[in-house]
């Protein structure tokens, strides 16, 4: 399981003065909550970099006053002008406690339906699930090579062991559809089906 490293600084005040004073100095503020307490703080804004900016689902080990908590990543603030980073929440994992994350999909495989000329939809790029902390996974394995033409996956076929998926089961998450080619070869061979009877 992949983690990141954020070594982080507790803060005491929380006013908006406080937070303004932080973010001037290129530091993010964010709060970790969850566990036995709320933790306020705050880490310069490059440590969050590899843990934000990314599809992958990762465990942050925050450090804050020689004491390291594993946490994930639960939402996210940005400034609606600069795009800026403004705030980061994170959720403590305790032993024996659920949690829920969306974790990415990751499909493998070449559906039998795109080798016939059909064309892979994504439907979806992760799914939400419930789970202990000791079950999660850096990603979902979907296998696709099954996958006709028309034919779909839908959440109630992926298999996630220990863990309960929490979207709606009929969702479908991955299709094979017809492309125009393909239609068009279609027509073309039915055309001259119709054509030969008469």
């Amino acid at each position: 399981m992949k983690s990141v490293k954020i070594e982080g600084t507790r803060r005491s005040e929380l006013g908006k003065k406080a937070t303004r004073h932080i973010r001037s100095e290129q530091q993010v503020p964010a709060v970790i909550y969850g566990g036995k307490e709320i933790i306020h703080f705050s880490a310069p804004i490059m440590a969050f970099r590899t843990l934000v900016y990314t599809p992958e689902f990762q465990i942050a080990e925050i450090t804050i006053d020689g004491t390291t908590y594993r946490t994930i990543m639960k939402d996210l603030q940005f400034d609606v002008i600069t795009d800026e980073l403004m705030h980061v929440d994170f959720l403590e994992l305790v032993d024996g406690q659920k949690v829920i994350a969306n974790l990415p999909l990751n499909f493998v495989g070449q559906p039998v339906g795109v080798k016939v000329g059909g064309r892979l939809e994504l439907k979806m790029k992760s799914l939400k699930v419930r789970t202990y902390p000791r079950y999660l996974v850096e990603h979902i394995e979907v296998k696709i090579d099954d996958l006709e033409l028309h034919g779909n996956i839908r959440v109630q076929d992926v298999v996630a062991e220990n863990m309960e998926i929490m979207n709606s089961p009929r969702i479908p998450i991955a299709s094979v559809v017809t492309t125009r080619a393909l239609r068009q070869a279609a027509d073309t061979a039915a055309a001259e089906e119709a054509a030969a009877k008469k």
